[in-house]
């Protein structure tokens, strides 16, 4: 069975730095994508960056010069450095593993969540 376990998230002030971690574990033969996304309260889950196994990168325009998504392929875990925080940057993150390979299928999987909150 396969799982999501993120950690890293919290309470920080304005201008303060956090760094998310995602780590999949269980059978896992590769992973073609894995990112993260958030969804504030009122408000739909949006993208906020993602890697794929090659290397490409994709962030969401309101976080690019401040987020740093970066991946170990070999321990299958997805990291988020988030540095110069805002307070619209609170809400739920959440891991993705997107095209997950498993010795059973191929499907898309999600973490928990971690809240982040942003005090201004």
């Amino acid at each position: 069975q396969v799982r999501l376990v993120e950690s890293g998230g919290g309470l920080v002030q304005a201008g303060g730095s956090l760094r998310l971690s995602c780590a999949a574990s269980g059978s896992i033969r590769s992973i073609n994508a894995m990112g993260w996304y958030r969804q504030a309260p009122g408000k739909q889950r949006e993208l906020v960056a993602t890697k794929t196994s090659g290397g490409s990168t994709d962030y969401a325009d309101s976080v690019k010069g401040r987020f740093t998504i970066s991946r170990d392929n070999a321990k299958n875990t997805v990291y988020l450095q988030m540095n110069s925080l805002k307070p619209e940057d609170t809400a739920v993150y959440y891991c993705k593993a997107g095209g997950l390979r498993s010795a059973w299928s191929t499907a898309d999987y999600w973490g928990q969540g971690t809240q982040v909150t942003v005090s201004s």
